[in-house]
């Protein structure tokens, strides 16, 4: 993959250039994979945290018990966007969702109140919600009369998060084999061009060490170079998606970007360095008639 001086024949210049496009291609689909799977995660989480549980109340309730179980849902620490529905707001709120005739005709409201609120995602499963139920029952047996959640979403996102994940990890490190052999045949390919240059320099006493540095450092600027094409790509595809798909703009996150970029920096730049030198050592051992 390394130009060596002006000893190196133009032989090697396309297999330089072509293995610099071939790692980068190869890490901007391991990139994919990596915003996929970190999206989906992060999908399901989303998913979790905007499904809406509540606690409905007894008409008899005071407003001073009604206070004590807001509270009581707000200190929780999983608890998010606490809020009391009337009975007129569950009304309101039921006729923007339904078509229905109460405005038209006179029937009594016969929605309840109730305290609305969200979890956060690692919350939202079967066990977690059946506690946090037995809790507002037994601690408010005179003013929560019901506690109600979406059990079949609940156990439906969970399974699809789960499942997906399961899949999306199986493909990651399948593809993470095949990025790593990808990239050390791109550059044995590549080295195979300075094979003579690299026994010549052998030949003529040069050690190990002192043809080998160059060479790494070489594939180290290479590795950059490649890592760097690749995010680009990467920049460039996850902007369209944003821009076509907006709600993948809700699960941008710059930490998991920056972890990416690190992943594919590091990822281009130790397989480059570590296939360069096992193909030099590789040549270095062999025989001259063994070259041709």
């Amino acid at each position: 993959m390394a130009q060596f001086g002006k000893a190196s024949t133009k032989r090697g210049k396309p297999s330089y250039v072509y293995a610099i496009i071939g790692v980068s291609l190869v890490l901007f689909l391991f990139g994919i994979v990596g915003w996929i799977f970190l999206n989906i995660k992060k999908s399901g989480d989303y998913f979790k945290e905007n499904i809406q549980l509540h606690a409905y109340l007894y008409r008899t309730a005071s407003p001073a018990q009604i206070d004590s179980v807001k509270n009581y849902i707000t200190g929780l620490p999983y608890a998010l966007n606490v809020e009391y529905i009337t009975r007129e707001k569950a009304l309101e709120k039921y006729n923007q969702e339904n078509d229905t005739l109460w405005k038209k005709i006179a029937i009594s409201n016969p929605l309840p109140e109730s305290i609305d609120f969200y979890v956060k995602a690692e919350y939202v499963d079967k066990d977690s919600l059946a506690i946090l139920e037995g809790s507002l029952l037994n601690n408010f047996p005179t003013t929560v009369s019901e506690f109600q959640t979406p059990k079949e979403t609940v156990a439906g996102v969970s399974q699809f998060v789960k499942t997906t994940t399961i899949v999306l990890l199986i493909v990651a490190i399948i593809l993470s084999l095949l990025v790593i052999v990808s990239i050390d045949n791109t550059i044995r390919l590549a080295m195979y061009s300075n094979r003579f240059l690299i026994k010549t320099m052998q030949m003529v006493g040069a050690t190990r060490g002192f043809i080998t540095r160059p060479l790494a450092g070489r594939a180290v600027l290479n590795g950059v170079i490649a890592s760097a094409i690749a995010i680009l790509l990467l920049v460039g595809f996850i902007s369209t998606s944003e821009k076509y798909i907006p709600y993948l703009k809700a699960l941008h996150n710059t930490k998991d970007m920056i972890l990416i970029f690190s992943g594919i920096l590091f990822l281009g730049i130790c397989i480059t360095v570590f296939s360069t030198y096992r193909s030099a050592i590789k040549y270095l051992k062999m025989k001259l008639d063994e070259l041709y």
